[in-house]
């Protein structure tokens, strides 16, 4: 069985180690979908990290799902990005971005759009918006002839990522947002080539996968999947011979690396190991659940052939969570109240553990 600490070869690079730090949510960035100086430092503290791959980043204004979250759609934004490649870079780390469309996961008071999706379907439940949570809207229903442009959007992203300083990008297929409404059999009701059947609800996939490649190349191009998840409401009625299939078609891509959440049965993911022949990334923990990834998981998965672990919430509060690992160190909760409130508390300022004696 492989150690949590050995080096692990994934595209052109080599991982130090087999961490992965998780993509999550920070919010923190400035008006206009820009990194800030503070994002650097966040994400340069974590670069013991095998990989960090950030927080979701919108590749247009219509995918972006939450004020505050950063953007890869604009020169300015491209720009604003190198500060925080720069850093992670000089601290010896690696960094993918994720691209992440929020789909129906949005609201008109975040981005003046109205939110779109495969469907005119909506999501249970509310989304933030700058006045507060509001309930979230009914998406409009792309048009056969829009979701190549949508498609695009991944791929204009990921070269702008790639231009920016990134070592490449994962594509957020997971928990809801728009790829993963896509695959959906609730929240995708379309009649067309991407609905009905499962060949057809993977091909969004697929041909966002297939269009990053092209832009960027495979060894830089990673998916996140969260097979029968069920997050923002999104149901996967046939999730193991729908995830089968899309792992079957992403295989002939070639690409970096496949993402699974735990979001289904251990015999279900293991089915899913069996039928991608690349680097898996294995995030044990559910999301939103109170269970944080350790040790004792990680090297559950690596035995199952899982080949990188991400940890979440361990990264938060302990930027040098990789050593605490390594040497049996406690390991530091994170503040669930300044997750998502802005600002450097919560953010920067949790210490290593040699500065908390």
């Amino acid at each position: 069985m492989p150690s949590l600490f050995s080096s692990y070869r994934l595209g052109g690079l080599t991982l130090p180690n087999r961490t992965v730090m998780a993509p999550m949510s920070r919010v923190r960035a400035a008006d206009g979908g820009l990194a800030t100086p503070s994002m650097a430092t966040y994400y340069a503290q974590r670069a013991t990290a095998g990989l960090i791959v950030t927080e979701g980043v919108q590749p247009s204004l219509v995918g972006q799902s939450n004020p505050g979250t950063p953007g890869l759609y604009t020169d300015e934004q491209t720009d604003s990005w190198r500060q925080v490649t720069d850093a992670v870079h000089a601290n010896g780390g690696r960094v993918f971005a994720q691209i992440m469309h929020g789909g129906r996961v949005s609201h008109h008071e975040t981005t003046g759009l109205q939110p779109v999706g495969p469907s005119a379907v909506p999501a249970p439940g509310s989304v933030f918006t700058p006045s507060g949570p509001q309930p979230i809207p009914v998406p409009r229903a792309l048009e056969t002839d829009e979701v190549p442009e949508h498609v695009l959007s991944f791929a204009l992203a990921a070269r702008r990522a790639v231009d920016a300083g990134f070592d490449g990008v994962e594509l957020h297929g997971a928990t809801g947002y728009l790829i993963s409404q896509f695959l959906s059999s609730n929240a995708n009701l379309r009649n067309d080539r991407y609905g009905g059947s499962i060949t057809n609800r993977i091909r969004f996939a697929v041909e966002a996968a297939a269009a990053t490649v092209e832009a960027v190349g495979a060894a830089r191009t990673g998916i996140r999947l969260s097979p029968g998840g069920g997050i923002w409401g999104v149901t996967e009625d046939d999730a193991a011979e729908l995830n089968i299939a899309l792992l079957t078609e992403l295989a002939r891509l070639d690409l970096a690396y496949v993402h699974l959440e735990a979001t289904t049965d251990e015999e279900t993911l293991l089915r899913l190991r069996k039928t991608w022949p690349g680097t898996l990334i294995m995030n044990p923990t559910l999301p939103g659940g109170p269970k944080q990834t350790g040790r004792a998981e990680a090297d559950h998965w690596l035995d199952l052939g899982a080949d990188l672990i991400s940890f979440g919430r361990g990264f938060l509060a302990n930027p040098d969570l990789v050593e605490r690992l390594r040497s049996n160190l406690p390991v530091a909760p994170a503040d669930e109240n300044t997750f998502y409130q802005g600002g450097d508390a919560g953010y920067i300022t949790y210490p290593t553990y040699q500065h908390t004696a």
